[in-house]
């Protein structure tokens, strides 16, 4: 493997600012990139929907018609602070300055591609239709991958780039994410003179936590209320107040019970004070569960015995752009690449994990099974 020419690959890529929304220009690296590497690159007009900096990307590399094709994916953008990112390398350790993120998270995964693609090319070796998909916008909701039209892709089974850990790990569930809030409208009064006359928002928000579940449900399972906003000053009794919380677990019909749970709680406590509630539920990723006889996952375990790669299958808490595939009827894990630490200013990679997760797409394409028919 050419590892100086991936390093500066990637070193090209952190350098490029993407944060959330500004992806034009490494959308243009990459489209030039990979049609200099001779593949064929499609651009759908997500843009338009998702009010994002770009629009999808898949580029594709051609191969044998009787090979399965394979897909794999990356997000171009990151978090913030993600702006002026530089590159120290040290101890076998990438990281930023200490200022930024490093954007290893998911400009390693982009690398990762692109040295698997130049590779393939010096080596001649024979594959089938690989897709390669760019999207935007994957650290505000997944919004690139949920505005992707599934019709432009041919595979129906590949590889996300997107995990933390060293290279073997793999996320074979993620939860369904639901993110609700919730407005509760009671009524002013002096809290000193006719504090009787008011209907206290609080007081609703109170006697509804009596009956919602919140903090580790089972071991698949979450909710969380992380934000109240509420109150006009302390000799008022609060009139409104504003609720954010989240659901999120592996079995889909749990995090709706949840959710209804929920619901149902906070209309009978505001029924109870003769105040109001209003409900904005939004569900961001559908949960997926692939088993060990899937035939991607079994792709994956053949490629990493042939590496003498450790497999360790997880389940995850977070969502990625692999539950928007799986949503939309692919077989689509996600695959550890080696980054610690990320959404942070001490977020680092580990060199020889780019090396080996370069080398398992490449093994992975390579093996890919033959076509039915």
């Amino acid at each position: 493997m050419n590892k100086k020419r991936m390093m500066e690959t990637f070193k090209r890529l952190i350098e490029i600012d993407s944060v959330s929304g500004d992806e034009a220009r490494i959308h243009d690296f990459l489209k030039q990139y990979f049609k200099t590497l001779g593949l064929e690159v499609t651009e759908d007009q997500s843009r338009e929907k998702t009010g994002l900096g770009a629009n999808n990307l898949i580029a594709r590399l051609r191969g044998k018609r009787d090979v399965v094709p394979l897909l794999f994916s990356a997000h171009t953008d990151t978090v913030e602070p993600g702006t002026g990112i530089k590159m120290i390398e040290k101890n076998g350790h990438v990281y930023s300055q200490g200022m930024t993120i490093l954007g290893a998270d998911d400009k390693a995964g982009i690398a990762i591609m692109l040295e698997a693609i130049q590779r393939i090319q010096e080596e001649k070796i024979e594959t089938g239709e690989v897709e390669f998909i760019l999207s935007p916008g994957e650290e505000v909701g997944l919004l690139g991958a949920a505005a992707l039209d599934m019709n432009l892709i041919k595979a129906r089974m590949g590889y996300v780039l997107d995990s933390e850990g060293a290279v073997g790990r793999v996320t074979t569930a993620s939860p369904t994410l639901y993110m609700y809030e919730v407005t509760i409208t009671g009524k002013a009064a002096h809290a000193g003179i006719e504090i009787n006359k008011g209907i206290s928002a609080l007081n609703i928000l109170q006697n509804a936590l009596n009956n919602i579940r919140t903090g580790q449900i089972d071991k698949n399972t979450t909710a969380n209320i992380g934000f109240l906003e509420g109150g006009k000053a302390a000799n008022i009794v609060m009139e409104s107040l504003l609720v954010k919380g989240e659901v999120r677990a592996i079995d889909p019909m749990q995090a709706e019970s949840l959710i209804q749970e929920m619901r149902q709680a906070f209309k009978i406590a505001a029924s109870k004070y003769n105040g109001k509630v209003k409900f904005n539920i939004k569900k961001m990723a559908t949960g997926y569960n692939l088993s060990e006889k899937t035939a991607v996952m079994k792709l994956l375990s053949l490629a990493n015995n042939k590496l003498e790669n450790k497999m360790i299958s997880e389940t995850s808490g977070g969502g990625s752009d692999a539950n928007i595939f799986n949503e939309n009827g692919k077989q689509v894990v996600n695959l550890s690449i080696g980054y610690k630490k990320i959404h942070t200013t001490e977020e680092t990679i580990v060199i020889d994990e780019i090396e080996k997760a370069t080398c398992l797409v490449i093994e992975l394409i390579k093996n890919a099974p033959r076509s039915e028919g």
